[in-house]
């Protein structure tokens, strides 16, 4: 654990030697305003040694370890009794089963979560949406972090209104825990912002095989998840209508894609109030 200045934003990441984990604290590293105070790694025999040693960036001066509400304890800590603004921020990319529990702790502790693991339920947003208004912290869940896939999800929500047919597709890859992403379901939500439904049966489906033809929500629409070795990051979204079929593609080539919307979410989120759902809210 290292201090911060009162000039920088203190970071803590968790899940630091994964592999979105180390893309941010590489990009923290890199950054003018960030300062790395902690590093969050439950991996076998990393405990104590140095973040930057390992990921190749020279010491650091931050130990990884294991003891995830002590970081936050020494990370807000750190920061002392600057006021509102000034607050430590944690970036959290783990796993779905641990989400939950970490950021209500961020909350408690007084460090503002940036959320990148998926796998929340409608219910647990509502009750991290509800336990951050009573704290009056800024907190940000955010399913997807590349500026292209909000350009796709606003496209999507748009052609929605001209089409009553559309199916979802995401692909990731093979160590993703839980499916349909949680980028799938935002994009989902975002087009049944409408209050329409899609894709009225015109015939008696049948499935040869369980599950085939993917997820159902009440709204009609349809998700469908791919896990292979090879993939990143990926998602259609396919309209059609008699005579036509129009589809939005993004895919996301290399882990950079999601640093800027990292970047511009760690500096948002001490200004705001309450938790904010999508990178569209903050930009």
């Amino acid at each position: 654990m290292t201090s911060a200045s009162n000039t920088s934003i203190p970071v803590v990441v968790a899940g630091a030697l994964g592999r979105m984990g180390a893309e941010v604290i590489k990009a923290i590293h890199g950054s003018s305003d960030c300062q790395l105070v902690g590093a969050v790694e439950t991996s076998p025999g990393k405990e104590g040694i140095d973040v930057g040693l390992e990921l190749g960036l020279g010491e650091l001066d931050v130990a990884l370890t294991s003891d995830f509400e002590a970081c936050l304890c020494g990370a807000s800590q750190a920061v002392g009794k600057l006021g509102p603004g000034f607050g430590a921020v944690l970036v959290d990319f783990t796993h779905p089963s641990v989400v939950y529990e970490h950021t209500r702790a961020a909350i408690a502790y007084g460090v503002h979560p940036v959320i990148g693991t998926t796998g929340l339920s409608p219910d647990q947003l509502n009750e991290l949406s509800q336990f951050a208004d009573k704290a009056s912290m800024g907190a940000a869940v955010i399913p997807n972090f590349s500026v292209g896939m909000v350009l796709l999800q606003q496209a999507a929500a748009a052609a929605a209104r001209f089409y009553n047919h559309a199916e979802l597709t995401e692909l990731h890859h093979n160590r993703k825990a839980d499916a349909p992403s949680g980028t799938c379901i935002k994009t989902a939500e975002l087009i049944e912002e409408l209050g329409k439904s899609f894709n009225a049966s015109e015939v008696d489906e049948h499935e040869s095989l369980d599950g085939c033809r993917g997820g159902l929500r009440e709204s009609g629409l349809r998700l469908h998840s791919l896990r292979l070795p090879g993939l990143v990051a990926h998602q259609e979204v396919m309209f059609g209508s008699p005579g036509e079929t129009y589809t939005l593609r993004h895919d996301t080539i290399d882990r950079l894609a999601y640093m800027p919307g990292v970047l511009l979410t760690v500096r948002k989120v001490r200004q705001i109030q309450g938790l904010v759902y999508g990178l569209e809210r903050l930009i």
